[in-house]
């Protein structure tokens, strides 16, 4: 069977999905169940996403994507200035 990627809004629709069905009395096991997941993806999920709303989901996911640009921005800066510290030695 393939792997489905959830979305960062299904992960919270499911996650108050599950809320609602363990607040029914339901064991942890039978909401995984129905919510089609594993207990392990279920309790990752709730570790990552718990009490977040949809629109901090959002903004979390935008802040991810800011800090992997600016990541890859600086580890550029930082081979430029290797490369140029290398030539000024006369190292080539």
């Amino acid at each position: 069977m393939p792997r489905k990627r959830f979305s960062s809004e299904e992960i919270v629709a499911k996650l108050r999905e599950a809320d609602v069905l363990l607040a029914q009395g339901h064991s942890v096991a039978e909401v995984c169940k129905q919510l089609m997941v594993s207990e392990k993806t279920y309790f990752r999920w709730r570790k990552e996403y718990g009490g977040l709303k949809l629109d901090q989901v959002r903004r979390m996911k935008e802040l991810e994507q800011e800090n992997q640009r600016l990541r890859k921005a600086v580890s550029d800066l930082t081979i430029d200035n290797q490369i140029l510290k290398e030539v000024a030695k006369g190292n080539f």
